[in-house]
């Protein structure tokens, strides 16, 4: 029998597969943090991401709550998003940037009118993708129920108007580099 997917057990794996470390670390952004998270080295792993996915879809289902479809942005919720979708029943999308940056539906994907959605997210860091996901599918009509990640980074401040469910809750430090303790004393980068 397979071990229960909790937080802890979540955490583990994610450290197993090298997708949660801590040390120091410079972000794409220039900040430095004391944690880096890189959820494609732990979804690579179907027999870890159907379970992951499956403990997701428990939560919503928990919730009362009843999607018509799942909708990650890519990349980072390609993979968990059809995941989900497969665990919930239901079709699963994604949305990518355009030209001009802009989060937006392609490849023939629609959304109706009144279609219930769950936005599926490996990580949500500040949210900002998640609502920019939001705002493309509320503007074609959609209700969106909830978004799912594997790991949630807000701390509480992910500025969603809408229910999130999170495998692992994980808080990172982030700082300039001039401002780094992880640096100190001297500023090498």
């Amino acid at each position: 029998m397979p071990l229960a997917l909790d937080a802890e057990r979540v955490e583990q794996q994610l450290r197993q597969e090298d997708a949660l470390l801590r040390g120091h670390f410079r972000l794409s952004s220039g900040l430095h943090s004391d944690t880096y998270v890189q959820c494609a080295r732990f979804l690579c792993r179907p027999e870890l991401a159907a379970p992951a996915a499956a403990a997701l879809a428990g939560q919503i289902k928990a919730a009362g709550l009843q999607p018509d479809s799942v909708v990650g942005p890519a990349m980072g919720g390609v993979v968990i998003g059809y995941e989900l979708a497969r665990q919930l029943g239901v079709p699963g999308i994604f949305t990518e940037r355009d030209a001009d940056g802009q989060m937006t539906l392609r490849r023939g994907f629609t959304i109706e009118p009144g279609e219930k959605i769950i936005i599926a997210e490996d990580v949500v860091t500040t949210g900002k993708s998640t609502l920019e996901v939001a705002k493309v599918l509320r503007a074609m009509g959609a209700e969106v129920l909830a978004v799912a990640s594997l790991i949630d980074r807000t701390g509480g401040n992910g500025g969603l108007d809408f229910p999130h469910f999170a495998l692992l809750s994980v808080q990172a430090a982030t700082f300039a580099p001039e401002n780094c303790p992880l640096c100190a004393p001297a500023y090498q980068w």
